[in-house]
């Protein structure tokens, strides 16, 4: 099947209440335009630098998910345009988000990304960790950064029966934080492998890339 082909037959299987965000890290731009061509807007990538690159070739009205694994010091090339940022794993990231969305007259939304996976290579916080950025007195002195949501990524298995209980465990610590936090309204979890059973557990968001794009080019 064809690229746009691909897109609608996922874009089928997904509610119409959740997010589809189509990850084209690695894939040309090209790519991005045919789905933008077919009427899609939010995609995903996940290294700053090739967001921004692709970020000033496509229509300005895209809205970009950085999806990959956030550094302090690459938050200030992307705090003027992307739309939501899913992996802010510390604290600290928060003050230099803040930091930058006020230098450029935005307030930017992020989801904190929970460790949900029994994977050392996974990023993320746990459960204490973001009740206490949700609780303290510093969040509410940044007035340029929202919380919005939590992210996390199960683990590479095909045993279906725990990555069903990982996505179980995120959507409870959502209940949980979303009653100290109501801000909270979005749950980012579910790729190409295993995003029917994220919806099944409660996700608003999901991030496909291979299932939509085919197989990633890593030189």
């Amino acid at each position: 099947m064809s690229l746009v082909e691909n897109y609608q037959k996922v874009l089928n299987e997904i509610p119409e209440d959740i997010t589809l965000i189509a990850v084209s890290k690695t894939k040309p731009v090209a790519d991005i335009q045919a789905l933008y061509d077919a009427g899609h807007r939010d995609f995903g990538e996940n290294k700053v630098q090739e967001m921004v690159d692709k970020a000033a070739q496509l229509p300005k009205d895209i809205r970009w998910h950085m999806i990959g694994h956030v550094q302090s010091n690459k938050i200030k090339y992307m705090t003027d345009f992307v739309h939501l940022i899913h992996g802010i794993d510390k604290a600290k990231r928060l003050k230099e988000v803040n930091k930058r969305a006020k230098q450029a007259n935005r307030v930017q939304d992020v989801l904190l990304q929970i460790y949900i996976a029994d994977e050392d290579t996974k990023y993320g916080m746990d459960h204490e960790e973001a009740k206490q950025i949700l609780t303290s007195d510093t969040l509410k002195s940044y007035e340029n950064v929202r919380i919005v949501g939590l992210m996390g990524m199960a683990t590479f298995t095909d045993n279906q029966d725990q990555v069903r209980a990982e996505f179980k465990k995120l959507k409870q610590i959502f209940i949980d934080l979303k009653e100290i936090h109501p801000e909270l309204k979005h749950i980012s979890m579910g790729m190409s492998g295993d995003y029917p059973i994220a919806i099944e557990e409660g996700s608003t968001m999901v991030r496909i890339g291979s299932a939509i794009f085919g197989e990633r080019n890593y030189d």
